[in-house]
């Protein structure tokens, strides 16, 4: 059973940049397919950016493509989200989730088995 642990959020203004991490307890981790998601108040929570556990296969949804840059350090057993020229929407509760029965990371949440208590980002004007 693997948990993670998000940390790293804050409060950044419009075009800032913020670095969330996602440490996962487990010695097993450098296995763990891993996911970021947010929720935004009164909104779904969506995907934002994944990465396979070998590090390949980056995947980013389109409203962060080119700004939101994910990686991994397996010897540290963390994932990395760099976030850079943040806007308002990007306010949210940021999710770290993990799995290890598949490789390429999914868009659906559901899919996910180890999930993060989450970490508020506020981008403010």
């Amino acid at each position: 059973q693997a948990q993670v642990t998000e940390s790293g959020g804050g409060l950044a203004q419009v075009g800032g940049s913020l670095r969330l991490s996602c440490v996962a307890s487990d010695r097993t981790s450098s296995t763990l397919t891993t996911g970021w998601f947010r929720q935004a108040p009164g909104k779904e929570r969506e995907f934002v950016a994944g990465l396979s556990w070998d590090g390949t296969n980056p995947l980013y949804a389109d409203s962060v493509k080119g700004r939101f840059t994910i990686s991994r350090d397996n010897a540290k057993r963390t994932v990395i989200l760099e976030m850079r020229g943040l806007k308002l929407e990007d306010t949210a509760v940021y999710y770290c989730a993990a799995d290890r029965e598949f490789r390429r990371p999914r868009w659906n949440q559901g899919e996910y088995h180890y999930w993060g208590q989450g970490t508020q980002v506020t981008v403010s004007s």
